[in-house]
């Protein structure tokens, strides 16, 4: 079925499984370790999957911000902690949105370091695909074959079918039987303190803010050119989203949420064309957290890992081919660095690598910084692709 320029169909309800690998395991620890009410944190995910997809008619990814969900869950943060913690981002990129602070990062990034951090992102999750394949290898491979083997198949595609195996292998394996449905339920209002706030950003705020400028901001933006030549979605858009969502989600239950380049690919990969696939993901999400609260831990827990890895695996395959964007030469030593830092350290430090690399090696030579688009020209796409180092 389209509706004006949205689609919702079958294609566009398996690309709104491409960002599972990363929600499923981040949510478990939010809701085992952190306790979480499960209601408030998936509507508020819905809420802000369907607005996106409204506001902006493309798929655009909702996720957990990883450094602060990591760090959350390994100390055992309290839920106001974890509100907290939205809250603090929400500042962080309304004030980075408004004053263009990401707007003059973009401007200083080159095309091949954007690139380096893609395919960096591409290789960790790959890593982390073998280690889940690892859990049930042939389940897991059997669910590689199903997804390239009925990927473009309008009627059954493969991430779907995939998804409903796992649902089957859970049923036979008992893993449903404490499944219970409650009835209508709405998210508590959640309240944290300033302290708090202050407290979550010396722990973990501000190490998120360079993964996030990198890959939930600049790669994002650089994706949906690639992916959509004719559209434009410039990073100040990308801040100021997230700003807003983290401003408002922690008061009722919402955890720390941004954008990203791998879910995004992974959304791509698997079908997503339309702002239809947020509408699907964030309308399911909803459900879930009105209706399914007290068992939805136990459902995302029990998933087949093996099948979470299978998908997972094929979308850090396709995050890597974005290497080839990246013209032989001078180009591939600011991408090595970016790689390589990134896979060692992080990808904050990457980033950082690449752009020293880049111009120290490149700009001492004579080379022109990239151009990129100006805000708000959706006709033009950009100029410094295979330019520059």
């Amino acid at each position: 079925m389209k509706i004006g320029s949205f689609e919702f169909n079958l294609r566009e309800m398996a690309g709104a499984t491409g960002d599972f690998g990363v929600l499923f395991p981040l949510a478990v620890g939010y809701f085992a370790v952190c306790g979480l009410n499960p209601a408030g944190l998936l509507v508020m995910m819905g809420i802000a999957n369907i607005l996106t997809g409204l506001v902006y008619r493309l798929p655009l990814p909702i996720e957990p911000m990883k450094v602060l969900a990591v760090v959350a869950i390994a100390q055992q943060w309290s839920p106001s902690m974890v509100y907290a913690s939205a809250f603090a981002m929400g500042v962080v990129w309304f004030v980075f949105a408004l004053t263009g602070v990401m707007g003059w990062i973009a401007q200083i990034t080159p095309h091949a370091v954007i690139r380096g951090i893609q395919v960096a992102l591409g290789l960790m999750l790959a890593m982390q695909a073998i280690r889940m394949l690892s859990t049930w290898w042939l389940a897991g491979l059997i669910a590689v074959g199903i997804i390239l083997g009925l990927r473009r198949n309008p009627y059954a595609p493969g991430a779907i079918v995939v998804i409903l195996a796992g649902i089957a292998l859970m049923h036979f394996q008992g893993e449903l039987r404490g499944i219970e449905v409650l009835g209508f339920r709405w998210p508590e209002i959640t309240m944290f303190s300033l302290h708090e706030v202050w407290t979550v950003m010396l722990l973990a705020g501000f190490a998120q803010i360079p993964l996030t400028a990198t890959n939930a901001v600049i790669s994002t933006s650089s994706l949906i050119s690639t992916y959509w030549p004719d559209r434009y979605v410039g990073e100040k858009q990308l801040s100021l989203n997230m700003g807003i969502m983290n401003l408002i989600a922690p008061f009722f239950g919402g955890m720390p949420m941004c954008h990203g380049a791998g879910g995004l690919a992974g959304q791509y990969y698997f079908g997503a064309r339309t702002g239809g696939t947020n509408i699907i993901e964030g309308t399911l999400w909803i459900i879930l957290g009105l209706f399914f609260a007290t068992s939805i831990a136990t459902i995302f827990a029990t998933f087949p890992m093996a099948i979470i890895g299978a998908m997972m695996l094929l979308v850090g395959l396709e995050m890597i081919k974005f290497v080839r964007d990246v013209k032989p030469g001078r180009q591939w030593v600011p991408l090595a660095a970016t790689v390589l830092v990134s896979l060692f350290a992080n990808m904050a430090y990457g980033f950082l690598a690449g752009l020293l690399v880049y111009y120290l090696f490149c700009k001492q030579r004579g080379e022109n910084s990239p151009e990129h688009l100006e805000p708000g020209d959706t006709k033009k796409q950009p100029t410094n692709y295979g330019k520059g180092c």
